[in-house]
């Protein structure tokens, strides 16, 4: 299965914006980071983040409509993405899914997205911790259960990765909320005959007004609203 393959974080940020920008550059395979967007698609808009939840942009960032290269993963192996920097702000991260129904370089992520990772915040008390902070790499496990092909292709069918973080430290007004999104290249094989569930479009998965969208992170703090908001969707099964 060709995959198009995508991370997310949701992150508060304090830090002053010059930087606290990063990038999802590289891919993780086998063990070895990829060179700095052979696999992962590269956007025109540098390390700017998209701050519109309807628009198309959310699916892979702009202008990054493809990758040099789309790279053989094992269903049920280890993959991930390398940062060009650590993340600076502390943040939900979750990594998403979709099939292409040809090659994953000519996919644009319209079709459906499902989850296969997330790490959420940690609330205890009236305090709130991101395990995602000063993370320079993000690994996790492509299901076993992730089919490699249709039923009449030749060939396994294409997958995209989709990689997101949503700082918050301004996110306190409609369109605040910033989304940091870098998609893979993947074309997965020795899968299984999973039918991954539930799934989401992309945009339309967030609204603007959505628990941990809109939200203040200062004093107080809505804990309310960032559990909510990272119990939302999980992960298919």
């Amino acid at each position: 299965m060709r995959l198009l393959f995508g991370l997310a974080i949701l992150a508060i940020a304090w830090l002053p914006q010059a930087i606290a920008h990063y990038r999802f550059a590289s891919l993780i395979n086998g063990g070895v980071t990829t060179t700095a967007f052979q696999y992962v698609r590269q956007s025109t808009n540098w390390n700017s983040p998209v701050t519109d939840v309807t628009s198309n942009d959310l699916r892979c960032n702009v202008g990054a409509t493809t990758a040099t290269g789309t790279a053989d993963v094992a269903a049920g192996s280890t993959v991930g993405f390398a940062l060009d920097q650590a993340i600076y702000h502390p943040g939900v991260l979750n990594v998403y899914l979709s099939k292409a129904p040809f090659t994953a370089a000519s996919y644009d992520g319209s079709g459906k997205w499902f989850k296969i990772y997330q790490i959420s915040p940690v609330i205890s008390g009236g305090s709130i911790t991101f395990p995602t902070d000063n993370l320079a790499t993000v690994t996790f496990k492509i299901p076993a259960s992730t089919p490699s092909g249709y039923a009449a292709a030749l060939t396994p069918d294409a997958d995209v990765d989709k990689i997101e973080h949503i700082a918050l430290h301004v996110a306190s007004s409609t369109g605040g909320a910033q989304f940091y999104i870098a998609c893979a290249q993947i074309n997965v094989t020795g899968g299984g005959s999973g039918n991954p569930s539930p799934v989401v479009n992309i945009p339309g998965v967030y609204t603007a007004t959505d628990p941990g969208i809109l939200i203040n992170i200062y004093w107080p703090i809505e804990l309310y609203r960032i559990q909510s908001f990272a119990e939302n969707i999980q992960p298919a099964s």
